[in-house]
């Protein structure tokens, strides 16, 4: 399996927002808060030197996996596929043949799925059956919730 990681040049551009915030930052704001909870005296029975470390210990696990990401990263565009299949970065509507309803959604990463904004992985359940796929194809999926059946009505590039 291929550690590559396949990011939007958005995506790319926050994460090294996102990583420079926190090392320096947030260290600084986590190293004052130790020294602050130090000051207080007894490390052993003081709850905020603990919380305090443990912060930290989460905040250098997020800037590692940030790293990680970062130097496995390659960046795609939605241009360097074409349009009659669904690939990543494709945008498909989606008629949900059980509730006669439309669904959009835009097939991204893992890193970059956000359910609230209608983008899904490719390694999700959905995603994965969508991929290949093309216009007036019809899929059904099995999610924990049951199964969904759609016919994709239109592609697009996001």
């Amino acid at each position: 399996m291929s550690d590559t990681v396949y990011l939007t040049k958005q995506k790319m551009v926050e994460l090294e927002k996102e990583l420079e915030y926190l090392t320096t930052t947030k260290r600084i704001e986590i190293a004052q808060k130790i020294a602050d909870a130090r000051s207080h005296g007894d490390l052993s029975e003081n709850a905020d030197y603990d919380a305090a470390k443990e912060e930290q210990g989460l905040l250098e696990l997020k800037i590692q996996k940030i790293n990680f990401m970062l130097s496995k990263a390659q960046i795609i565009k939605a241009g360097q596929f074409p349009d009659d299949k669904i690939y990543i970065l494709s945008k498909v509507k989606l008629k949900d043949l059980d509730r006669n309803e439309f669904v959009e959604y835009t097939i991204v990463s893992a890193e970059e799925a956000d359910f609230l904004e209608n983008k899904i992985s490719v390694t999700s359940l959905v995603g994965k059956a969508l991929l290949g796929k093309t216009l007036g194809e019809k899929i059904s999926v099995k999610v924990p919730a049951g199964t969904l059946n759609y016919e994709i009505v239109e592609i697009s590039k996001s």
